[in-house]
């Protein structure tokens, strides 16, 4: 019996989800709207959760839910206002780590689709109303 390759392993495990999540950080670091959403002021420690997360999920180690559980993503992201413009921001700051990476089309498509996927369910405000806008919903 032949055991499958994980997603982790087949695109260079440990190694290229640092590269990926460092690249990705770089992106926010300079990016005033996104870097507004961590409360911390090291953004080393969001960007190790975040690696573990992504390592796990695909297929790693098991480091992220030891150490924190449950994922969770929607009740942690809960607190912040992550509005389709800040999903945006934070895709394009994907799409460029991902670029660095240079993976195979396919797998670079498989992990984009998450990516996305995920950040559009994360959407938990709408756009804030310039002043003197008119409410229309009725609230």
């Amino acid at each position: 019996m032949t055991e499958q390759q994980s997603f982790y392993d087949a695109v260079g495990g440990a190694e290229t989800f640092h590269r990926l999540v460092a690249a990705f950080y770089r992106g926010v670091a300079a990016d005033p709207e996104l870097r507004a959403m961590y409360p911390e002021e090291d953004l080393g420690p969001a960007e190790v959760r975040f690696r573990m997360f992504l390592e796990q999920y695909w297929g790693g180690p098991k480091t992220y839910s030891e150490q924190r559980g449950h994922p969770r993503l929607r009740m942690r992201h809960a607190p912040f206002a992550v509005t389709p413009s800040a999903r945006d921001r934070w895709l394009g700051h994907m799409r460029a780590a991902l670029d660095e990476l240079g993976l195979s089309p396919e797998r670079d498509q498989e992990i984009w689709n998450y990516m996305v996927m995920a950040a559009h369910s994360m959407v938990n405000t709408d756009e804030p109303q310039y002043p003197g806008a008119i409410d229309v919903s009725g609230r």
